[in-house]
């Protein structure tokens, strides 16, 4: 019989393709799920026969299918002897995991907060702080040998304690360990604004990746050029291994001296080596009754997770900067609103972070569907802590203090003061005062209100997260206002100018809230109206 395509609603077609793919994905991750796995140890404490929640990505202590002495007995052993060093120029979770060799499945439970690292594994922990901050990382690898369960302990009848399969605790067993040490070194270098940040992350890569190969001369010093050594000592450097080391590096000169003696403090026969890599065996391949992992989450959906996370890293660094700035130092009104929002973003985050925890072992359990994950995703970019929203009113602010320096360094012969209170104090010192007021600095911010009330809001009381325009009228984003307090910047700042020499006049400048005034004023004290204009403020 033949088909009319004509006549079939191609409605229906979309969905159905659409659900043939979400079908197939699940069969791959049900396929992976069913099958042996090998995980990044992370520093984490592996031994031999030792349980696996893969659902929790969490090691089952004191609880095993052997007795201790057949764990140290007919154990397989060869050697695995490699070493290498590579540099890893970027800091994004992608780059970092990468490094690690952490998978998707891994990650997403050290995104979610599940999985707590040591060693080495705790550079996945370090970010920068600034993004003035130009940050290049020395990683080194060594490998000594692989040890592994034997049939002896996976042969039919051999499990000691069949019971534990009716725990439920466990859905894996450790089979193999791969031994070694890793270590990184990050290198960071302060950008100041008049040099290039990629030269100077270009010129920092170039140093780096001498290490391996610097001579350390009798007295202790490294045999290189006056201006390389002048170069590093700009260095700062931050150690995360998996050697004991008497001291951590913090110069450029210390990191070269721990990188070279790395390989001794592996042991001469790698006694000091550490898990780095595991394999772990399904337990329902030892007896079908026992838990196990039903299905994996999807790559396309860590990469998800991790955008949200790492967009909020980069905040954090904005932020950060922002809040360094001699403008937000010296008017407490812009500091208050940075470390406010700066509150509220961790407080999400730390949020999104719980309910990754709470879902992720459930969707891998069979508990939930993965589609819980994309509704966590949806439901956050709809809300007012979307990327786009934090992001401009991030950007506003940091219009907003570079306005505020722009008029702040024409006012040379003015003092800036903190508040109203320390504005009190300087005018009564003085015969006369001339205070520049920039009036709208305190000024509410609807958008952090809607911040603050979504996270105040509970699951059955959701409200309505519209944001409003960021910067909608906001005192600098106005060219009429802008253009009157530069007029009267200039003429207060020309004032000044004209009577620095004057002991008997007094000229301030300080932030403010005046509804009434948006932008700014000038305020003249004289003797007679120094109270009576107080009392009226």
């Amino acid at each position: 019989a033949t088909v009319n395509l004509h006549s079939i609603n191609q409605a229906k077609i979309i969905p159905y393709c659409t659900y043939l793919g979400i079908q197939t994905s699940k069969l791959m991750m049900d396929s992976e799920a069913s099958g042996t796995m090998e995980v990044a140890a992370l520093g984490r404490p592996f031994g031999l026969g030792m349980l696996y929640d893969c659902r929790k990505d969490s090691l089952i202590p004191g609880m095993t299918l052997w007795d201790h002495d057949d764990l140290k007995s007919n154990i397989g052993e060869r050697p695995q002897n490699y070493n290498d060093f590579e540099i890893v120029a970027s800091e994004s979770i992608e780059d970092k995991s990468s490094a690690l060799n952490v998978e998707a499945s891994l990650k997403a439970s050290f995104l979610g907060g599940l999985v707590e690292v040591g060693g080495s594994a705790k550079y996945l922990n370090d970010s920068k702080t600034s993004k003035n901050q130009a940050r290049v990382t020395l990683k080194y690898k060594a490998t000594t040998n692989v040890k592994e369960l034997s049939m002896d302990h996976l042969g039919r009848g051999n499990v000691k304690h069949p019971y534990v399969f009716d725990q439920g605790l466990a859905t894996h067993v450790v089979t193999a360990i791969l031994y070694g040490a890793q270590a990184f070194f990050v290198f960071d270098r302060e950008v100041s604004e008049k040099e290039s940040h990629q030269d100077i992350q270009g010129k920092l890569k170039v140093m780096i990746k001498k290490i391996p190969s610097v001579e350390i001369g009798g007295k202790g010093s490294l045999t290189m050029e006056d201006k390389e050594k002048e170069n590093v000592e700009k260095f700062s450097c931050r150690f995360f291994g998996d050697f004991s080391l008497e001291k951590n590096p913090v110069s450029f000169q210390d990191a070269v001296e721990v990188y070279q003696s790395l390989p001794k403090l592996l042991g001469a026969k790698g006694e000091n080596a550490v898990p780095i890599k595991v394999w772990l065996l399904p337990l329902t391949s030892l007896d079908s009754s026992a838990a196990k992992l039903v299905r994996q989450i999807s790559t396309r959906l860590v990469q998800e997770l991790q955008s949200v996370l790492e967009d909020l890293s980069e905040l954090e660094m904005k932020y950060n900067d922002a809040l360094r700035t001699t403008a937000a130092q010296q008017f407490p009104q812009i500091g208050k609103k940075l470390k406010t929002f700066k509150g509220m973003c961790s407080e999400f985050k730390l949020e999104f972070q719980r309910t990754l925890a709470k879902k992720l072992p459930s969707i891998r359990g069979g508990g939930e569907m993965e589609a819980v994950l994309a509704e966590i995703l949806k439901k956050r970019h709809s809300s007012p802590f979307n990327s786009k929203n934090l992001n401009e009113w991030m950007d506003c602010k940091e219009r907003e203090i570079d306005t505020l320096m722009s008029f702040t360094n024409m006012m040379t012969n003015a003092k800036i003061i903190p508040s109203q209170n320390h504005l009190y104090k300087e005018v009564l010192s003085a015969e006369h005062a001339v205070c520049f007021v920039f009036t709208s600095l305190g000024r509410a911010e609807p958008y952090l209100s809607t911040l603050s009330n979504y996270l105040k809001q509970t699951p059955e009381d959701p409200q309505d997260a519209h944001t409003q325009d960021v910067e909608k009228e906001q005192w600098y984003a106005s060219k009429e206002v802008a253009e009157e307090m530069r007029q009267e910047a200039k003429l207060f700042s020309d004032f000044a100018e004209a009577n620095k020499e004057n002991r008997n006049i007094k000229f301030l400048t300080v932030g403010s809230t005046n509804e009434m005034q948006k932008g700014s004023s000038i305020l003249l004290y004289k003797d007679e109206l120094k109270k009576k204009y107080l009392e009226t403020t």
